[in-house]
């Protein structure tokens, strides 16, 4: 098993950014939320704070040699249902910009907060990279 973290990352508190487990290549994806490589937050809305967990998630991802595509479950949690609704034209533009017209199975849970104030959306993922050729 290999714990993911990026270069120049702080270094997490009681988790890890990414696990990666060789059965081809499964990799999970801890709960990214909108802050940037040292911990801090750059915006309160959640629009930025989505694309800043989108490609911290890409980022963990990429230290296991996944792409995009190799992204085959996501699961957000937000604690701002009206933000939400009220950027969803935002957000996916956001997301094709990242990630193309692929989509995942993904679920949304709307909670009452998270860990990281002001943290808004947390994402978390599980992807599966194709064996490595031999």
């Amino acid at each position: 098993m290999d714990i993911l973290h990026p270069p120049g990352w702080a270094p997490p508190i009681g988790y890890a950014n990414g696990v990666a487990v060789d059965a081809g290549r499964i990799v999970f994806i801890a709960g990214q939320v909108g802050w940037n490589e040292a911990q801090r937050f750059e915006s309160t809305e959640i629009a930025p704070q989505f694309d800043q967990a989108l490609k911290n998630l890409l980022t963990v991802l990429a230290q296991a040699g996944g792409r995009p595509e190799h992204i085959c479950r996501i699961t957000a949690f937000c604690c701002d249902k009206p933000a939400y609704l009220a950027a969803r034209r935002e957000l996916g533009a956001i997301w094709r910009e990242r990630m193309g017209r692929h989509f995942p199975a993904m679920s949304m849970i709307f909670v009452a907060d998270l860990l990281d104030d002001p943290g808004k959306i947390e994402l978390e993922a599980t992807a599966v990279l194709p064996p490595a050729a031999g």
